[in-house]
């Protein structure tokens, strides 16, 4: 008896300390895998946010430096060959049996003519590519332009400049809708736990909240960007200058300048360089240019992350061709962008004017070629300064920087109109340097203000490559146009661009007045996704699917379009993929 008790008793020791052991290692394994006594999640939350709002300005610093490194190379390519090729002497002794000053004329016709028809094509492209990746796509042509002229043949520099008029447009509506997104995802990294509240709430995101950084980021790319007409000028200032002739030499034919002449600078003499330069010192400097051109490549590659999620570009592409190859063509019936046709026009007017009619009709007239390219780094460095004035848009009202640029370019304008410079006389240099360093200032407000001002009327992230296609298309219209008028008088050409420059002024003051009286827009309906995958994102019908549930197709002005349809936002995106 007394040993089945003592048995019981040991039995009991034995699942009691068993019990003992599994709690035990129950506590190790959560000390193991549970929350380390010291984790905070908020404090982790704000650090991981923090790093998304360091990767967005990386992401902007990284697009703008492109962009000045992509057109510096290109502008600063293009005006050394063409001086080369205009010199008499250089073509016969180098090209004699090309003919080279033909194959000049086929080149600007290639990259002037075929963005017309940039419309077609461009909201596909960067639909099908993404945004980043057409972006560098362009870039990448823009090498191949300059990797052409290492052989300087029909073949090569024609097709190349063809390939580089093709990708005008994709490459700038791919620039402003990046800038433009990452605008948008700051303004989320900054108030994550607002936007978090709104995305379980179902509610939208009240008028105006990102046009503080819209500014600010469009900003930043402005003022880079306009460097690239001081950077352009590089090859001119430490190479071609050594091999030019003085003023008295290259314009000893021509008797009038400014708005006494007519065509580009005629009378201007046909044997500009007094040495022929060595082919090996050209080398040097197109591969130089081609060094740049390549680091703004990999910028584009490795710093620039997406500007959306993977799965966000499925949905955008997934609307279907037809439907993206429209919406362009739709989305100009909205009155807001119809008022502004005449800015954009004249947008593409001005900046071609000032490097071609400006620089040679009054600057090169009067100070001679061996000042070029110091006429354009002042226009280029001021550009650059006043982009910030565009900051101004914190404070003051949006018309604000758009009409004082318009007002500046009127002034010089009319003073243009009534202005001929003596040729080979250098006391008007200061007079000419103050015309360009104005003429910056206003084409600074005039390029910032149109960019910031589509950004903050167009802020559903599904339209904004389209209206980026349309603003930029429509400079190339112009640029086309300004490369036409190029026989027709000086008066002519100043009175085409100060009437084109009134009519945008009204126009866009007419569409600002119908906005505050909240007239109706006309826009069209995004489509819904037409793909039904199964899967980790997309499951069954009638679930978590884009479209399932939410308010309407709506802008961000909070008006609702006479077209539109009630459907749900895409998906915002809780994070940066490279892409």
């Amino acid at each position: 008896m007394e040993k089945d008790i003592d048995g019981c008793q040991d039995g009991a020791k034995t699942v009691a300390s068993a019990m003992l052991g599994t709690e035990g290692t129950d506590s190790q394994l959560d000390d193991f895998v549970g929350a380390h006594p010291d984790y905070n999640e908020e404090e982790e939350e704000q650090k991981y946010y923090r790093r998304k709002r360091l990767g967005v300005i990386k992401n902007v610093v990284a697009a703008s430096l492109a962009g000045t490194l992509t057109y510096s190379v290109y502008l600063g390519l293009l005006q050394m060959q063409l001086i080369l090729h205009y010199d008499e002497t250089y073509r016969e002794v180098k090209y004699s049996n090309i003919r080279l000053e033909d194959i000049d004329r086929k080149v600007l016709m290639g990259i002037n003519v075929t963005p017309v028809a940039a419309l077609l094509y461009t909201p596909i492209l960067i639909r099908f590519f993404g945004t980043k990746w057409a972006m560098f796509l362009a870039v990448g042509i823009y090498a191949l332009f300059v990797s052409s002229n290492y052989w300087e043949r029909y073949y090569t520099l024609v097709p190349s400049a063809v390939a580089i008029g093709m990708v005008i447009v994709p490459l700038w509506a791919s620039m402003g809708t990046y800038i433009m997104r990452m605008a948008q995802k700051y303004y989320e990294y900054i108030n994550y736990k607002e936007e978090q509240e709104k995305e379980k709430e179902r509610q939208r995101a009240p008028r105006d909240t990102c046009n503080a950084y819209i500014i600010i980021f469009q900003t930043v790319f402005y003022s880079c960007f306009h460097l690239s007409f001081v950077c352009a000028q590089m090859p001119m200032v430490f190479f071609l200058n050594n091999y030019l002739y003085q003023l008295n030499h290259t314009l000893f034919a021509v008797k009038h300048c400014g708005t006494l002449s007519h065509g580009t600078l005629p009378g201007f003499n046909k044997t500009v360089l007094q040495s022929l330069p060595r082919s090996v010192s050209l080398i040097i400097v197109e591969s130089a240019l081609m060094a740049a051109a390549f680091l703004a490549m990999l910028v584009v590659l490795v710093l620039c992350g997406a500007a959306y999620r993977p799965m966000e570009e499925i949905d955008m592409r997934s609307i279907g061709w037809g439907n993206i190859f429209q919406l362009p063509f739709k989305h100009m019936r909205d009155y807001r962008l119809r008022h502004l046709f005449p800015l954009f026009i004249y947008s593409g007017f001005e900046v071609l004017f000032v490097c071609t009619g400006f620089s040679l009709n009054y600057g090169v007239c009067a100070l001679g070629l061996e000042r070029l390219a110091y006429l354009l780094m002042a226009y280029g460095f001021s550009a650059s300064l006043c982009s910030s004035l565009a900051l101004c848009m914190l404070r003051l009202r949006r018309h604000t920087p758009l009409l004082a640029g318009a007002f500046i370019h009127a002034v010089l304008l009319v003073t243009l109109f009534c202005w001929a410079p003596e040729p080979r006389h250098l006391a008007q240099a200061p007079l000419l340097y103050s015309i360009a360093a104005l003429w910056g200032t206003g084409s600074a407000l005039n390029k910032t203000g149109i960019s910031i001002l589509l950004g903050m009327l167009y802020k559903k992230k599904e339209r904004q490559d389209f209206i980026f296609t349309i603003y930029h298309w429509w400079q190339a219209l112009a640029i086309f146009t300004v490369y036409l008028w190029s026989g027709l008088p000086m008066k002519a050409k100043l009175s085409i661009m100060l009437l084109t420059l009134v009519v945008a002024v009204g126009t866009y003051l007419w569409m600002e007045q119908k906005v505050a009286w909240n007239v109706e827009v006309r826009l069209p309906r995004i489509p819904r996704p037409r793909h039904k995958t199964r899967g980790y994102r997309y499951l069954e019908d009638n679930s978590d699917e884009t479209g399932s549930d939410g308010d309407g197709d709506k802008e961000d002005d909070d008006r609702q379009p006479t077209e539109a349809t009630r459907q749900d936002e895409l998906p915002k995106e809780d994070g940066e993929q490279l892409g």
